[in-house]
């Protein structure tokens, strides 16, 4: 192979990855990412709306998954969404420690690899743990980004298409666009 193919399939991850901001509850991609608590019955901020936009149907069905541990992922209907699916993914409580950075790469990593077991091949993620779980949101994006560029890089995710990182400030997508620019976009 030539070093500028290479090169070339190195950056095949940044092609698929993207900022955007908005309501991700109005986002027709294949899936959207709640970023849930751990009893998944719905809550304050993006959990809130999501289960508002969706309407009854998706509480209905979460009541039926028993919860989700910090870092794990579950994946419902969507119900009255543009999005066919929700995956739920419970983040850490910011509390500094290392173990933060490794629960928030867990949810990134695992509602990636449902998407992929579901034949998913465009998903949305808010930022996870950003709101009333306190993660700055600067480290929380490197995190977010770290994690999806690696996973769509060690998995080949030939069939997940697109993931966007739904943002619903400017200055949230400035910081998430800024942190795909140092990844060479």
């Amino acid at each position: 192979m030539e070093k500028d193919e290479v090169e070339m399939m190195d950056k095949t991850p940044l092609k698929k990855i993207e900022a955007w901001q908005g309501d991700i509850t109005r986002l027709d991609t294949d899936a959207i990412v709640n970023a849930a608590n751990q009893s998944l019955l719905g809550g304050g901020g993006v959990d809130g709306a999501i289960h508002r936009a969706a309407g009854p149907g998706l509480l209905a069905e979460c009541r039926t998954l028993g919860g989700c541990p910090t870092g794990e992922a579950r994946i419902t209907k969507g119900y009255n969404l543009p999005a066919a699916c929700v995956i739920h993914t419970v983040g850490p409580i910011y509390s500094g420690s290392p173990e933060d950075r490794r629960l928030l790469s867990l949810c990134y990593e695992n509602s990636l690899e449902l998407a992929l077991e579901n034949g998913i091949s465009s998903i949305a993620f808010p930022a996870i743990s950003c709101g009333v779980y306190g993660y700055p949101l600067k480290e929380a994006s490197q995190i977010a980004i770290a994690a999806t560029w690696d996973f769509l890089k060690l998995k080949r995710a030939e069939s997940l298409k697109k993931v966007v990182f739904a943002l619903f400030s400017q200055e949230n997508l400035d910081i998430y666009t800024n942190g795909l620019k140092q990844l060479g976009a």
